[in-house]
C-alpha cells in the first residue's frame, strides 16, 4: 500500500491518500477530541501527540494538527499508523 501526504489549503491539515479503500460506503468519519470511533485506525491517530482531529472517507484520511506542532514531527508517525492497518 502507498500512502501519499498531500498539502491542503489549511496549513494545519494534511490529506493522506492511499491506493486502497479504507472506509467502505458513502459515509465520512470524523473524530474530534474526546470522541471514539468504531474505526481503530482513527482512534490510534487521535492518540498521536499533536493530532487535533481526523476525517476519513473511502481512500483518504485528513489529519489536523495542533497549532504548536510541526509536520516534520507528525507525518511519518501518521503514515506508520495508516500502513499498520492497511497492508
Amino acid at each position: 500500500m502507498t500512502v501519499r501526504p498531500e498539502a491542503t489549503p489549511n496549513p494545519n491539515a494534511i490529506k493522506f491518500t492511499t491506493d486502497v479503500v479504507m472506509f467502505e460506503g458513502d459515509a465520512s468519519i470524523s473524530v474530534m477530541p474526546g470522541d471514539v470511533s468504531e474505526h481503530e485506525v482513527m482512534n490510534e491517530l487521535m492518540n498521536i501527540d499533536g493530532v487535533d482531529n481526523v476525517f476519513g472517507y473511502q481512500n483518504f484520511i485528513t489529519v489536523n494538527k495542533k497549532m504548536d506542532v510541526e509536520w516534520d514531527f507528525l507525518t511519518q508517525k501518521i503514515i506508520n499508523v495508516i500502513e499498520s492497518y492497511y497492508k
